[in-house]
């Protein structure tokens, strides 16, 4: 059978003055029809471009060589050579995208009934009565609650797993031959995930489509696709049935992708590197020698963060006058405590209270009632306590958290000049120096920008950034979850290495309970503003008693398959 899409001999370069570089290096494949084939490979392989490439939408300095043939039912065409006219044509029609981001790419002054309706009344002769039907059915179809409320809501009305949805019954409005899905669920919560993977294979079946995957994470791949092409800096490294592959991978890439990824035989182990498997790809090693030890609260006996009955409500209605009548409970009525040297892991799906707990522990958000201490001392209360100094952050977002007009070594130096730490100029730089060591960074670089390097290098300053100032308390927030699965690694072994050497105390905020299980001591899942199941580590993770952590630990992608 003629395959739906054939891509031979795609080569991407783009010119910066006088060089060339080679992004996606003469590659070749095919899409059959009916089939969702994974195109899977981290951050630089040159996975989204050629996606992006085959409806010609890659910036005007690309220069793309090569066929891609689209197999129509009547005749083929070639993706690569026909003008802006007739691929204006196939958008949304023969070929529809879903994006990675759906915050960004509905437009957030239409309302989202309209901007599907908008995609029907280009390609389909129908009336916008006929439109708003096809739509809220649509809807339906994707499973979203109420279709016809969300037909007039705005996106930022809906939570991203629905604005999510609205994209895919977008993508499908016009009934594709060919889906590409570019990285759907990464910004997802693990639930949210599984679902809309669980709706994208069911429509796919339903619509007889052909689905074109683009991911990092092998765990989706082994959940619903059929073919798998691995890329590796622009190259196809190894191809073929997904399963055989993710069962028996040949090349050392692949089994790099496989092995990097926390299980639950991974705790207290260090984690393979993509330096384990490809000698090329070596990483400074720092000199800790140390890995991280488990602790427990057995052998402390007071906390260093204690959290007693917090409740941090939000009015969520008014009166006439003005008076609050109604309250959104962010968190109801919790309390903790976080001894010396403990990594207590925080997990929760968005909506649950775990940022909101993080933004009072950092007194950016004031209780409604109840307490918050560090070394016993209420951070709320007038008392001489340095929370800049005893609390410091690792943001998720690498690239956002750092000043770009700032050099590294300044941003690390800029904890030490607030809280007057050492004697001079000289020592601190010689300290950040250090830390830039410990971090697996060079310490010749120290006056580079953050633009100049990669975003685990970045997650690393942050993280030398946030030890500055030696503190007693390191908050986690999703530091990990946006980085590729090698680079996350790497960031996990860090982070395990610096709690040995510098004993400080953690709070790990993630939505991903396998990388929970691997970095922390004890687990707390929270749920509507509620803790509702606490333990070991690995007694949460490997004997939940909760439905809601049971139904946590189920949509980890690849569980089944992988281990």
């Amino acid at each position: 059978m003629q395959p739906l899409l054939e891509i031979k001999d795609l080569v991407i370069q783009f010119q910066h003055h006088d060089e060339i570089s080679t992004a996606v290096n003469k590659i070749s494949f095919n899409v059959d029809k009916g089939k969702i084939t994974a195109v899977v490979g981290e951050s630089g392989s040159g996975k989204s471009l050629t996606a992006l490439s085959l409806l010609q939408l890659l910036p005007q300095e690309a220069k793309v060589s090569g066929n891609i043939f689209l197999n129509d039912n009547t005749h083929t065409i070639d993706l690569n050579v026909i003008n802006t006219k007739e691929i204006t044509s196939i958008r949304g029609n023969k070929i529809a995208m879903i994006f990675q981001e759906p915050m960004t790419s509905l437009n957030p002054l239409i309302k989202c009934g309209n901007q599907v309706a908008e995609a029907l009344l280009k390609h389909k002769k129908i009336s916008k009565t006929q439109a708003r039907e096809k739509t809220i059915q649509l809807f339906k179809e994707v499973e979203l609650p109420d279709p016809e409320l969300i037909y007039n809501r705005y996106p930022h009305q809906i939570s991203g797993g629905q604005k999510q949805r609205v994209m895919i019954a977008m993508a499908i409005s016009c009934n594709p031959s060919l889906l590409v899905a570019d990285e759907p669920t990464t910004a997802l919560d693990v639930r949210v995930q599984k679902s809309i993977m669980n709706l994208l294979k069911k429509l796919q079946i339903q619509y007889q489509m052909s689905v074109l995957l683009i991911t990092h994470d092998l765990g989706l791949v082994a959940d619903v696709a059929d073919e798998i092409i691995v890329l590796y800096k622009g190259d196809i490294v190894e191809k073929g049935i997904a399963k055989e592959i993710i069962a028996h991978p040949e090349n050392n890439y692949t089994k790099a992708l496989l092995s990097c990824r926390p299980n639950s035989n991974s705790k207290g182990n260090k984690l393979p590197m993509l330096s384990d498997f490809i000698p090329s790809e070596k990483v400074i090693i720092n000199d800790l020698k140390t890995h991280g030890k488990l602790m427990s609260k057995e052998n402390n006996t007071s906390p260093v963060l204690s959290i007693q009955s917090l409740k941090i409500y939000f009015p969520s209605a008014h009166n006439f006058w003005g008076k609050s009548t109604a309250f959104h409970k962010a968190i109801d009525d919790i309390s903790f405590d976080v001894f010396k040297q403990e990594t207590v892991g925080l997990v929760g799906e968005s909506g649950c209270g775990k940022t909101t707990l993080g933004r009072a522990i950092l007194k950016l958000i004031k209780p409604t009632e109840g307490k918050i201490l560090i070394k016993g001392l209420d951070i709320n209360q007038k008392q001489k306590i340095r929370i800049g100094k005893e609390l410091q952050i690792v943001f998720q977002d690498p690239y956002g958290s750092l000043n770009p007009r700032l050099t590294i070594g300044d941003a690390i130096t800029e904890p030490m000049n607030v809280h007057q730490l050492f004697r001079n100029q000289k020592e601190r730089k010689e300290n950040s120096m250090e830390l830039m060591k410990q971090v697996s960074l060079n310490p010749d670089h120290y006056n580079r920008y953050p633009h100049q390097f990669s975003g685990g290098q970045r997650q690393r300053i942050c993280i030398a950034r946030a030890l500055a100032s030696s503190p007693s308390i390191l908050v986690f927030d999703e530091s990990v979850s946006a980085l590729d699965v090698s680079v996350q690694a790497q960031v996990l072994n860090l982070i395990n290495e610096l709690k040995a050497a510098h004993q400080f105390t953690s709070l790990f905020i993630s939505h991903d309970l396998s990388v929970v299980h691997y970095i922390s001591d004890r687990i707390m899942v929270m749920k509507s503003g509620k803790i509702i199941e606490q333990g070991s580590a690995d007694d949460v993770f490997l004997n939940p008693k909760n439905e809601y952590t049971q139904q946590l630990i189920e949509a980890i992608p690849g569980r089944k398959e992988m281990g």
